[in-house]
């Protein structure tokens, strides 16, 4: 299944360069204005008139392709079968809550210098 997915990505990206090139090699509505002029690129490669049919024919044709391929990568990935782990929330491992800082202990006082006795290290005066 993974491997149809694959190639219908591929070939819907394949398409839409296609459709992208198609429309720039296009003429726009005032392209032929020059022509008129005595500009005669309008009729080199298709004639005059056959460029825009064959052209705008080819878009249609392509852009069809585009839809239909759209509607099948959504519809996949609509009925991809759900497993227990299938979204990155359900991967993650839960965190154990931190503790409320009333809850840290507090560190235990230190013996009296001096052995314990209570009375000052030697030399410290009283």
């Amino acid at each position: 299944m993974g491997q149809w997915i694959t190639l219908i990505i591929v070939a819907h990206v394949l398409i839409a360069l296609s459709i992208i090139g198609l429309v720039l090699l296009q003429h726009g509505k005032g392209a032929d204005m020059g022509s008129g002029f005595g500009g005669g690129a309008s009729s080199s490669l298709f004639g005059a008139t056959g460029s825009a049919n064959f052209l705008s024919r080819a878009t249609a044709v392509l852009a069809t392709i585009f839809f239909l391929t759209s509607l099948g990568l959504a519809y996949l990935a609509s009925e991809k079968p759900r497993t227990a782990a299938s979204t990155v929330m359900d991967t993650a491992k839960p965190k154990t809550p931190a503790q409320p800082a009333g809850d840290i202990p507090k560190p235990q006082a230190l013996p009296p210098a001096g052995g314990g006795t209570g009375s000052p290290a030697p030399g410290v005066p009283k």
